[in-house]
């Protein structure tokens, strides 16, 4: 995906956001570190855009919540979770770029519950490449790539990476993807 397609389908699932949620002052985003939160800032600045109206951004941190802590690094880094609204009865988004085995949205679930109970959660995603895990589904879907277990989804931001893309890549022996 180039950078116009990628701002194209954010601008739809902000629309779709808007069609599927009843009451737009309970909904809440939250960001997965680290580009779930792109993600999550630009669509709650979409929908100021189309709404006139803003929806609170937090970011999440998962590293303490993975169930493969032990193989991703002895000390594992640790950013903060930054949440500065109650989650208690708020209808949260939770956002992430690629839905993979769904591991990384189980993590996420377990450290959103470490600060409230939401009334719903639901997931977006920008790219879903299937080969699930766990029984996880994204609501909102930007875009359904089948891929083999060879291949990787990379998602490039602009605030993180200093370029806007998503590539599908060739798993190299030395790299082993997951998320």
């Amino acid at each position: 995906m180039s950078a116009s397609e990628i701002d194209r389908t954010l601008v739809r699932l902000a629309h779709e956001i808007l069609e599927k949620t009843k009451d737009l002052d309970k909904l809440a985003f939250i960001g997965i570190r680290r580009r779930g939160v792109p993600m999550a800032q630009r669509l709650a600045a979409k929908i100021a855009t189309l709404e006139n109206r803003q929806v609170p951004v937090g970011i999440l941190d998962i590293n303490l919540y993975r169930d493969d802590l032990s193989t991703v690094d002895i000390k594992p880094v640790v950013s903060s979770t930054e949440i500065a609204f109650s989650v208690a009865g708020k209808d949260i988004i939770l956002m992430d770029d690629v839905l993979y085995t769904g591991r990384t949205i189980r993590a996420a679930l377990d450290a959103l519950f470490d600060h409230g109970r939401p009334a719903r959660v639901q997931l977006l995603v920008l790219i879903d490449r299937g080969h699930r895990e766990l029984p996880i589904e994204a609501r909102f879907i930007g875009r359904t790539v089948q891929t083999t277990d060879n291949e990787i989804i990379e998602v490039k931001f602009q605030e993180i990476d200093s370029m806007e893309k998503v590539l599908l890549c060739e798993k190299t022996e030395a790299g082993a993807g997951a998320a």
